[in-house]
């Protein structure tokens, strides 16, 4: 069973790490320590580990107490076994928390993740729109005969206070009456004539040509010739018709031969010039 020595119990210290440079010690403790190291004196600065010393508490205390004039530090360690050696230092486990900085999620250099606000141009003048079925004044200009048939100007008059703008071909069919059923083919569209807008101020006027072909050139049996006293007429683009007194004779027949209405596409002004 080890023992500690005549200075203290188990557990006291034993092991004193001293430093020699400039060390005011008491008479009795360098006596000791030149019995420790019998032919080997320390170099000034060196660090001298004494491991058999057993050194009285008193004298630890006076070379405590001279730490003010020390260069170094005295470190007890508490260590109690056969061998002397130091007990090891207990590790130490710090802990670091670190918080990610958030990356922006808007344009680099902005400072902040909203989009930059771009000043748009202000818009330019709306174009005016359609012209409405209710914005409109029919009516029919006087027929021109040529080889066959008669070529009537369906005028669009804009009663409306707003400009509006016409575009393509108007639908026109004879009917038995207002809200009546359609007799023979509707018109066909005259292909061979360009299609333009035409806008409409108040009061501004617009025209299609509508082609009457005389229903006395067909067979009477291929046409079954009747009389008509109603137009229906769509203007372009639009779904409401307006139905316009109008007196001729037609085919009530649907063969495809048989094609009595013809007309062409809007153009400016009451009649073509």
């Amino acid at each position: 069973m080890p023992t500690c020595g005549n200075y203290g119990k188990c557990g006291e210290p034993r092991l004193l790490p001293v430093l020699a440079s400039g060390i005011l010690q008491p008479a009795r403790l360098r006596r000791r320590l030149r019995g420790a190291a019998d032919n080997e004196r320390p170099d000034p600065g060196k660090e001298v580990t004494v491991t058999s010393l057993r050194v009285p508490r008193h004298l630890i205390t006076s070379a405590v107490l001279a730490g003010p004039v020390l260069a170094g530090t005295v470190l007890l360690a508490t260590a109690c076994g056969p061998s002397g050696s130091p007990a090891a230092a207990p590790t130490v486990t710090k802990t670091v928390t670190v918080t990610p900085t958030p990356t922006p999620t808007g344009p680099a250099g902005s400072g902040t993740g909203s989009p930059t606000p771009t000043k748009s141009g202000s818009p330019g003048p709306s174009r005016p729109g359609a012209c409405p079925t209710s914005a409109l004044h029919l009516s029919i200009g006087t027929g021109n005969g040529a080889a066959g048939s008669i070529y009537y100007p369906l005028v669009f008059t804009n009663t409306s206070g707003e400009a509006c703008t016409l575009f393509g071909f108007p639908g026109v069919s004879f009917v038995t009456g207002i809200g009546g059923s359609q007799i023979g083919h509707a018109a066909t569209r005259n292909s061979d004539a360009p299609r333009q807008s035409v806008t409409l101020a108040p009061g501004g006027v617009a025209h299609a040509t509508l082609q009457v072909v005389q229903a006395l050139n067909f067979p009477p049996a291929k046409c079954q010739l009747t009389t008509a006293h109603w137009l229906k007429i769509y203007p372009p683009n639009q779904t409401e018709p307006v139905f316009l007194n109008f007196t001729s004779k037609t085919c009530a027949a649907t063969a495809k031969d048989v094609t009595v209405l013809n007309v062409a596409p809007v153009r400016p002004g009451a009649v073509d010039s």
